[in-house]
């Protein structure tokens, strides 16, 4: 598989933007993460005063054989009905998508149902992965669709020099999939990984718990191996986020992440293509414990802490709009210089 060629942000010029930052008519630090946050997409969008920037959230759908071990509080069907719902704008990424200026797409990657709705897009791989627990959940060439139809779908959205892009998902029973994507990339104990996810609890959390062992130990996962464990453990809409992201970053835009598959899924995209980690804005700390987990593991700050658990994009919708006002710091504040004012 080839993977686009991602640029390479220049370090001097990261050190250009933070200088820039303090000369603003403020005192050193006062904006606080506002101002970390701007400096980064300023180094992603290479000029000290980036642009006011179009969002895109991509919404991708996927089923999952690990559901029939009954992980999740929801069945399966559950998956398709909420397709038809975020396509014709009844959902919490919806509402979120039009209330921030953000443009919307929802995409089917591995629905086990199909979704003939208008306003999914149709780039089903196959109708919901395998049980890990008979085989791999898919194929390497299944694997490989999965990261082609992320990146196709970024290949549709406008040529702009720079933008910000959110990826989200809906599919039953990912969260148990993204357990099993956090355990293999970072070593991390199953029991720090698996939350409640839809709601479960009790002796339904510890069946998902140990079923999840179990998938890690028939097939032992190998990190060096991206798309191996991707095909092992993984899902569809988890490759085609992962697609999402490398190919948004190979434009020079920048990345939101939203909760923990999304979170999941970077960490695909990141074994894929190792520079991609600087193109990636955490949107939020989701209320699901592996998903905190994960951020400390990464030394990554997320731009808010709501306690969202639903997906879809809902995080990285929300973070849109601090984005774009640490845009506009960067860009309309004047300097001490231009202003004439007087430093401390």
């Amino acid at each position: 598989m080839r993977l686009p060629t991602l640029p390479v942000l220049d370090p001097a010029f990261r050190e250009s933007v933070a200088r820039h930052v303090d000369d603003l008519t403020k005192p050193l630090g006062a904006l606080g993460r506002l101002e970390s946050l701007g400096a980064q997409l300023a180094w992603i969008a290479g000029t000290p005063r980036p642009q006011d920037p179009e969002a895109f959230i991509l919404t991708f759908g996927g089923d999952h054989g690990i559901a029939r071990h009954q992980v999740s509080a929801y069945p399966q069907e559950v998956t398709v009905q909420m397709m038809a719902n975020i396509a014709g704008g009844g959902a919490a990424i919806s509402a979120l998508c039009r209330a921030n200026r953000i443009h919307h797409r929802v995409i089917d990657a591995g629905v086990a149902s199909p979704c003939p709705f208008p306003g999914v897009a149709q780039r089903n791989v196959l109708r919901g992965t395998r049980d890990p627990l008979e085989g791999p959940a898919m194929t390497r060439a299944e694997a490989e669709a999965c990261i082609q139809a992320g990146l196709d779908e970024v290949a549709l959205l406008p040529p702009n020099p720079f933008a910000l892009l959110g990826v989200g998902e809906m599919g039953i029973a990912n969260s148990s999939v993204a357990a099993l994507l956090v355990c293999a990339f970072t070593g991390m104990d199953p029991a720090g990984a698996v939350g409640p996810g839809t709601g479960i609890q009790g002796s339904a959390l510890g069946r998902k718990l140990e079923v999840i062992r179990q998938v890690l130990t028939k097939h032992r996962p190998d990190p060096a191996d991206p798309l191996g464990v991707l095909a092992a453990v993984g899902g569809a809409e988890f490759g085609a986020m992962a697609g999402a992201m490398i190919g948004a970053a190979a434009r020079g835009w920048a990345v939101i992440v939203d909760g923990y598959i999304a979170g999941a899924a970077a960490l695909v995209a990141m074994a894929l293509a190792p520079g991609l980690e600087a193109f990636l804005v955490w949107s939020h700390r989701s209320a699901e414990p592996g998903a905190r987990l994960v951020l400390e593991h990464l030394g990554k700050e997320p731009v808010l802490d709501l306690d969202l658990r639903l997906g879809e994009g809902t995080g990285a919708a929300l973070a849109v709009p601090i984005l774009r006002s640490a845009c506009a710091v960067l860009r309309e504040m004047a300097t001490f210089g231009s202003a004439g004012v007087s430093r401390a």
